[in-house]
């Protein structure tokens, strides 16, 4: 691991505990037992740090995106394959995914637009996988969005969840949360 990917991962984990926005270089300097000037040898700002957090996640959610609409499945496995791939990203990276849900709002210009545009195209895909299931019968005929939101909106807290209640085996979480979502409780 190099020095950059350390001050990262350093500024990842106070990122997640006290917002982008409360943690000052120094703050993460002093977490790495080093002095704030010395961290610029290895990056430029705070920002460069959030940057890479959010765009670098945003960048696998994009690729396992992408990835899962060229499967020749049908919408239902695209949509197990879609909680899948949030699921491995929530237990690998849950302090990143932190940053992403949190502190995006905080990138700068072009990094907020791309982030911005990788979301929308990522929400967009998803919708037109839950649209296609709806047609081919595979999915109930409700409204699309609240799908899209229903499903998103607990995946993207799954991070906070997951934490809380220890370190459930991730095979079990990925079985019960795919028949929860897709089968529902009854």
């Amino acid at each position: 691991m190099t020095r950059k990917e350390e001050i990262v991962g350093t500024a990842s984990q106070l990122f997640k505990e006290k917002g982008y926005s409360a943690v000052s270089v120094r703050d993460i300097a002093q977490a790495m037992g080093m002095k704030a000037a010395s961290l610029y040898n290895h990056i430029e700002s705070k920002q460069e740090i959030l940057s890479i957090l959010v765009l670098d996640l945003a960048r696998e959610f994009t690729s396992g995106m992408n990835k899962i609409l060229i499967l020749d499945n049908s919408p239902l496995q695209k949509i197990e394959k879609v909680i899948e791939l949030h699921i491995d990203i929530t237990v690998n990276q849950s302090e990143a995914l932190a940053a992403l849900n949190n502190d995006w709002m905080h990138l700068e210009q072009e990094d907020l637009e791309d982030f911005v545009q990788m979301r929308e195209d990522y929400e967009e895909n998803f919708r037109k996988i839950i649209k296609e299931g709806i047609r081919v019968g595979q999915i109930q005929p409700r409204h699309p969005e609240v799908i899209l939101f229903s499903i998103l909106s607990t995946l993207r807290t799954l991070y906070l969840w997951y934490q809380k209640r220890g370190k459930l085996d991730v095979n079990v979480l990925k079985k019960d949360m795919v028949a929860v979502m897709l089968r529902g409780i009854v």
